[in-house]
C-alpha cells in the first residue's frame, strides 16, 4: 500500500527511482479554449456507435424502455468519469491521459502500460472502426469503391488535417463537429415528430425490471459504453487548454452533457421510427429508422452525412491519441522521436504512427467482437484512473485542487460500480473478449518494462503537481 505525502510532494511512483526524466513535456501551443475543448469530447463521442449498437440492444433485450434505460445508465456513467478525470486533469495539467495520470498516481510502468492500451485499444482500433463503416458507407453509395479503399480515404484525410497548424486544424473540427451534431439533433427531430410514441413501449415488451436485472443488460453497456467514449478525450489535452483548471470541467460537463441528451432523443427516435421487429438485431439502425419516415432517398443522402461526420470522429481521435505518443516521448529517450513537431506545431511522427497501426489493423482484424474489446479494456483503464482520485487524495490531500470532483466520494464510488458490474458479466458471457483485453495488458506492460529500462527507470519525481 502507498504511503502518504507530504503537500509538498508530487504523487510518487511506487518504486525506485534510478535517473529523474524531464518534468514536463516540451509544451505544445495553448490553443483550446472551454468550447473547443467540449467540442472534442462531444465529437470523440458521437461515432459510429451509436448509429448502430440500438438494434443489437433491441435484440439482446427486447425492450425499448431498457434501451433508453441503458444510454441513461451509460451516460450517467460517463458524467461521474468525466467529472472525476476533471479534478485529476486539473491537479495534473499534462498532456497524455491516462499515461500522465497513472505514472504519477501508481508507477511509470503503469503509466506506459496504460499509454500502450490508449494507442491500441483507445485510437488506433476505434480509428480501423470508423474507418471500416466509412468505406462501408461509401461502398454502398458507390458499389465500385472498395471498403477498404474507402477506410484508407478516411486515414489519409483525417492524417493530413492534422498534419496543418494546430490553430487551423481546431478551425475545422469546430466546423465540422457542429454540423455532426445538427445531423444527429436532426435525426432524433425527425424520429419524434414522425415515428410513433406507442413502440416506446409496446405491449409485447418484458417488464423492465426483468430486462434491467440481466446479465444481458449489463453485457449491453459494453456497446453504450463504446458509443459513449471519448468523454475523457479533453484529459489528453490539457497542455493546450488556455486555462486547463478552469476550462477542462467546463469541457468535460458541457460535452458530456450534451451527448447523453442527443443519445437519448436520438435513440427514442430510432425506436419511435420503426417497429421494433425492423430494428432488432440490425446494424444500420439509422438507415432503416430513415427510411421509415422519410424514404429511401433521404435515407440514403443520411448515409452519406453519416459518413461525411465520421470524419470529425476520427479528426477527434487522432489529435487525442496523437497527444497521448507525444507525451510520452517528451519523457522517455527511447519514444524521444514521437515529440518532434514540424513548423505546423503538429507532432507528425505520432500522428503517422496512429495512422499506420490502424491501417494495419483495418487490413487484418476481424471486427466481430471488437466493441466488446474495446469497451472492455478501456473500462479497465478508466477504473484504475478513477480509483487514483481516491489515491491521490489520501496521498496528497493538501495538493493544490483548483477543482474539486462534484459529489466526490458518490461521484467515483458509483462510476466504479456501474463500470465494475459491466465489466464482471461481460467477462462472464464474452470470455474471447476479456482474454484478449489480458493479452493487450500483458503486452503492453512488456512493452513498457523494455522502454522504461532502457530510459534508466526514470520516475516522474517533480516537486509540484504542476
Amino acid at each position: 500500500m502507498a504511503r502518504p505525502v507530504d503537500s509538498s510532494s508530487p504523487a510518487d511512483s511506487a518504486g525506485p527511482a534510478c535517473e529523474p526524466g524531464p518534468a514536463v513535456a516540451t509544451g505544445p501551443t495553448r490553443h483550446l479554449d472551454w468550447f473547443s475543448g467540449a467540442m472534442v469530447v462531444a465529437a470523440n463521442m458521437v461515432g459510429m456507435g451509436v448509429f448502430t449498437t440500438a438494434g443489437y440492444m433491441l435484440g439482446a433485450l427486447g425492450s425499448p424502455p431498457a434501451v433508453l434505460l441503458a444510454w441513461v445508465v451509460g451516460g450517467i456513467a460517463a458524467v461521474c468519469g468525466g467529472l472525476c478525470y476533471a479534478e485529476l486533469g486539473a491537479a495534473l495539467p499534462r498532456n497524455g491521459g491516462e499515461f500522465q495520470l497513472l505514472s504519477r498516481i501508481y508507477h511509470p510502468l503503469i503509466g506506459l502500460t496504460a499509454g500502450w492500451i490508449a494507442l491500441v485499444v483507445g485510437f488506433a482500433a476505434p480509428l480501423a472502426f470508423y474507418a471500416h463503416f466509412f468505406g462501408t458507407y461509401l461502398h454502398g453509395l458507390w458499389p465500385q469503391l472498395p471498403v477498404f479503399a474507402g477506410g484508407l480515404l478516411l486515414i489519409a484525410l483525417v492524417t493530413l488535417q492534422r498534419s496543418l497548424h494546430v490553430a487551423e486544424g481546431t478551425r475545422l473540427h469546430n466546423a465540422m463537429t457542429l454540423v455532426r451534431l445538427l445531423l444527429v439533433a436532426g435525426l432524433a427531430v425527425a424520429g419524434l415528430t414522425l415515428g410513433d410514441p406507442t413502440r416506446l413501449w409496446p405491449a409485447t415488451a418484458p417488464p423492465l425490471s426483468q430486462s434491467v436485472w440481466q446479465a444481458a443488460f449489463a453485457v449491453q453497456l459494453v456497446y453504450v459504453s463504446f458509443a459513449y467514449s471519448g468523454w475523457n478525450a479533453s484529459a489528453y489535452l490539457l497542455a493546450e487548454f488556455h486555462d486547463p483548471r478552469r476550462d477542462m470541467p467546463r469541457a468535460v460537463l458541457l460535452g458530456t452533457g450534451l451527448v447523453l441528451l442527443l443519445y437519448l432523443a436520438l435513440n427514442a427516435g430510432f425506436l419511435m421510427a420503426a417497429p421494433p421487429e425492423v430494428l432488432a438485431n440490425q446494424e444500420e439502425v439509422a438507415k432503416l429508422a430513415t427510411e421509415s419516415v422519410l424514404g429511401p432517398r433521404v435515407a440514403r443522402g443520411v448515409a452519406g452525412l453519416i459518413a461525411i461526420g465520421l470524419l470529425t470522429t476520427a479528426s477527434s481521435n487522432l489529435l487525442a491519441g496523437s497527444r497521448v505518443c507525444q507525451a510520452m516521448g517528451s519523457l522517455y529517450r527511447p519514444l524521444r522521436f514521437l515529440d518532434w513537431q514540424a513548423g505546423s506545431r503538429a507532432p507528425l511522427p505520432a500522428i503517422f504512427l496512429q495512422a499506420l497501426m490502424a491501417v494495419g489493423l483495418l487490413a487484418t482484424a476481424s471486427f466481430e467482437g471488437l466493441m466488446n474489446y474495446i469497451g472492455l479494456t478501456l473500462s479497465l483503464s478508466a477504473m484504475a484512473t478513477v480509483a487514483g482520485l481516491f489515491v491521490l487524495r489520501w496521498r496528497a490531500p493538501q495538493w493544490p485542487r483548483p477543482y474539486r470532483c462534484w459529489g466526490y466520494p458518490v461521484t467515483p464510488l458509483a462510476f466504479l460500480a456501474l463500470e465494475g458490474w459491466m465489466v464482471v458479466h461481460t467477462l462472464q458471457q464474452k470470455p474471447q473478449a476479456g482474454r484478449w483485453s489480458l493479452v493487450t495488458i500483458a503486452v503492453g506492460l512488456l512493452v513498457a518494462s523494455v522502454v522504461w529500462f532502457a530510459a534508466g527507470c526514470p520516475a516522474d519525481r517533480s516537486d509540484s503537481p504542476d
